[in-house]
């Protein structure tokens, strides 16, 4: 047993001896495979084909620094000074300030002016007075749309109930005289300018229905006061057609179709 323990101890001093020795073999080895002859203060030596600043180990603070600066610069917001609930104005907003006081009326917006109304209704309750051409090429149908309702407010005021007759009449009417206006003239007008006109110059026959209401025009009284009132209102629609159109010379042939016209008005308001 004795001899057996001796042995023993001196194989595993043995055995820890040569595992010693091969480590110190292996760090040998290790530090000959990794040696080389690169070192941190051989880096700002010139490399080859290379120019120096770029060769530098902070080579990017040589010519990148100040752009990068300049182009990372994080963009930052003016404070904002308002009040809550009250944004502020932007810097276009100040060029369109009191835009609301330099804006035309709304009625002038929609194409009524009253301004014009009156005057064009002024030029048909006088048939002498000269008629202003720039005004009565407009196409204005407040005033006529305005007489229209008035003429069928009236009729059935008289126990006649004409409104259908009324509007079918005007429409009718007025693309008849549409068309032979436009044969007629050399200058061109329009539908809407037509229909303005006959119905400026309807306002006599609305009178003419008004009167009707208490006074009944079945008699030689009525029918003098009817062809009157048809001559009037012709007179107003050829003097305004011939002044827009240039047609002096023809104003009478002019007034033949109103006279026809205006006098189917007037067969509605007498019978």
């Amino acid at each position: 047993m004795t001899i057996y323990s001796v042995r023993g101890h001196e194989t595993w001093t043995g055995l820890f001896y040569w595992t010693f020795q091969r480590m110190g073999e292996f760090r040998q080895y290790d530090q000959d495979f990794y040696q080389s002859e690169y070192y941190i203060d051989d880096q700002a030596q010139e490399a080859y084909g290379y120019d120096t600043a770029y060769a530098s180990p902070h080579y990017q603070d040589v010519d990148c620094a100040s752009a990068a600066s300049e182009a990372y610069t994080p963009l930052t917001d003016p404070p904002y000074s308002g009040q809550m609930f009250q944004p502020a104005a932007s810097s276009g907003a100040a060029e369109h300030t009191n835009t609301f006081e330099d804006e035309p009326p709304l009625l002038e917006e929609l194409g009524i002016n009253f301004d014009h109304i009156w005057q064009k209704t002024l030029t048909v309750l006088n048939p002498m007075k000269p008629a202003d051409g720039s005004i009565m090429n407009e196409t204005d149908l407040t005033g006529p749309v305005i007489f229209c309702i008035a003429l069928g407010a009236t009729l059935l005021m008289a126990g006649k109930v004409h409104f259908g007759y009324v509007y079918g009449i005007s429409a009718l009417g007025c693309a008849g005289m549409y068309i032979l206006l436009n044969l007629m003239s050399v200058y061109t007008i329009s539908y809407g300018c037509v229909a303005s006109v006959l119905g400026y110059c309807l306002l006599p026959m609305v009178a003419l229905s008004a009167f009707a209401i208490f006074y009944s025009l079945q008699g030689i009284l009525g029918t003098m006061l009817a062809l009157f009132v048809i001559g009037w209102c012709s007179l107003s629609a050829s003097k305004i057609f011939a002044s827009t159109l240039d047609m002096g010379g023809q104003q009478l042939l002019v007034a033949y179709p109103c006279t026809l016209l205006y006098g189917v008005f007037a067969l509605l308001t007498i019978f």
